[in-house]
């Protein structure tokens, strides 16, 4: 017989209290399963029917099929044994201001459609600011990642040239619009580029600057380029250098291209999504040197801040700049407040907004700044430890700088090495190679799962540290494994 209505408030109940004990059971004992998911493609697809019931199933049947046919199909980034990408955590905390904010279900486009959705953001990322040392001047909006908030800083960049006129007019078809650029370095986010794409700029827009020995943007060649595109007859309007990249987490000298910047009026946007958590520890501070004379700059809590993904904080000094960009109301959206509050759904492209504020606010309150700190220093720390392992290993070598919890690394055993004649291009090629295999043998081992990169032709294993429930022995048995799984594939190779 067909039920009108929501799940019965018992059953909820019921349901909720299974749901709950599992997801403690599985923060306990996260390593009870392999942390990268080991499925053949298709194999969830396959395991379910091809349609949605007709007739509604018990909630109870739902919860075991979670259990029996998703989560094999997950590869879990709250193991402790997750080294790749960016490490992160979903704290408890973090789980459970996300569990209140499902079901609170708010939509925080305008302060009237949940007033404190919107006051807690304001709150929150106040908060954070202090932490990271941020100016006052700075005013802040959670959104989605930071390819969105990226999008959004850069939008509000090419808004800043007023005399062009391009929200009203558009780019499209006009002949007086010249080649606007953006610049960033060879090692930025991919979502510079993306963002860059999605505004009309084309790949044509970004201009790559070249990174010094560390992987850092080179000043003089950002001068360099901004002088020769001046020149030619282009337009340029922003600068967006990273306080820790992706492949190697280096950091960009802020404060000298912030100086570039001044000079020639350009928009400074930072992205510190991964490592601007960093400077919530007082001896860490530096890491956003120069960022307070950033027009923006995005911070991302879900990176490396125990918050669960997705939250991101994208900072400006130029709000009335971001909201000039986006702001669009029609009649149905205005309220009798308006003017007296902040309306959020005007800071970017999204009108629905979920409440994000609530678990960032949450994570904050339940750690404290002294808490977070703590556990990122400790991160930190058995970064440190792994790469003092590999320095003094014969057979692995450091390719970048360890300034944070991501170690950039390589096998080079001497035999290999020496076999295709050391420094060439063959032997590099078959160091690649060999790398490349000890990574899909490590990652098969269920036990750990690390991440790679290029740099500069060398194909890199990176080890990322930022879980929670990571612990000095954790990182041992990856290095345990990392040799083991090494010696295993040389004689391997040595015996083909």
């Amino acid at each position: 017989m067909h039920q009108a209505g929501d799940l019965p408030v018992e059953e909820f109940r019921r349901a909720g209290r299974r749901a709950v004990d599992w997801i403690a059971s599985y923060l306990s004992h996260p390593e009870d399963y392999p942390v990268l998911a080991q499925v053949a493609p298709n194999e969830l697809r396959a395991a379910l029917p091809k349609s949605a019931p007709e007739a509604g199933e018990p909630i109870e049947t739902v919860l075991d099929d979670f259990e029996k046919i998703v989560v094999p199909g997950i590869t879990h980034w709250n193991h402790p044994g997750f080294f790749a990408y960016f490490s992160i955590t979903g704290s408890a905390p973090g789980i459970l201001g996300e569990l209140l904010s499902a079901a609170l279900n708010v939509n925080g486009m305008l302060w009237q459609t949940s007033p404190a959705a919107t006051e807690l953001e304001e709150v929150a990322v106040d908060w954070l600011r202090q932490l990271l040392g941020l100016p006052a001047g700075f005013e802040g909006v959670i959104m989605d990642t930071a390819s969105v908030s990226s999008l959004c800083a850069i939008a509000a960049a090419r808004h800043a040239l007023s005399d062009l006129e391009i929200r009203e007019r558009g780019m499209a078809g006009r002949t007086d619009v010249p080649l606007l650029r953006l610049y960033t370095s060879e090692q930025a986010h991919s979502s510079i580029e993306k963002a860059a794409i999605v505004l009309g700029l084309g790949k044509a827009g970004v201009q790559k600057i070249p990174t010094d020995d560390e992987f850092r943007m080179d000043v003089s060649e950002l001068a360099r380029a901004i002088a020769e595109d001046r020149a030619a007859g282009h337009r340029p309007f922003c600068v967006v250098p990273t306080v820790g990249t992706t492949s190697t987490t280096s950091i960009d000298p802020v404060r000298a291209i912030a100086e570039v910047c001044e000079s020639e009026d350009l928009w400074l946007h930072v992205d510190a999504a991964y490592a601007g958590s960093a400077a919530i520890i007082p001896e860490y501070r530096h890491v956003l040197d120069g960022c307070e004379s950033a027009t923006s700059i995005v911070v991302n809590p879900h990176k490396w801040l125990f918050t669960p993904i997705d939250c991101s904080v994208l900072y400006t000094t130029q709000p009335d700049t971001l909201t000039g960009a986006f702001s669009l109301v029609p009649e149905y959206l205005r309220t009798a407040v308006d003017g007296q509050i902040r309306n959020y759904m005007d800071w970017g492209v999204s009108l629905g907004r979920r409440f994000r504020a609530l678990k960032l606010w949450m994570v904050l309150r339940s750690f404290g700044s002294q808490g977070i700190a703590e556990r990122l220093r400790e991160h930190i720390r058995l970064a440190q430890l792994f790469a003092h392992w590999v320095d003094e290993h014969p057979d692995f070598e450091r390719l970048a700088p360890t300034p944070l919890s991501v170690v950039c690394f390589r096998a080079r055993p001497a035999g290999l090495a020496a076999a295709g004649g050391s420094g060439t291009d063959d032997a590099n090629a078959a160091l690649n190679r060999f790398n490349e295999t000890l990574l899909r043998r490590l990652n098969a081992t269920g036990e750990v799962y690390l991440s790679h990169t290029d740099l500069r032709g060398v194909y890199t294993l990176r080890l990322a540290i930022g879980n929670l429930r990571t612990t000095e022995e954790h990182v041992a048995r990856a290095w345990e494994l990392i040799q083991r799984e090494g010696r295993r594939l040389e004689r391997d190779e040595g015996s083909s």
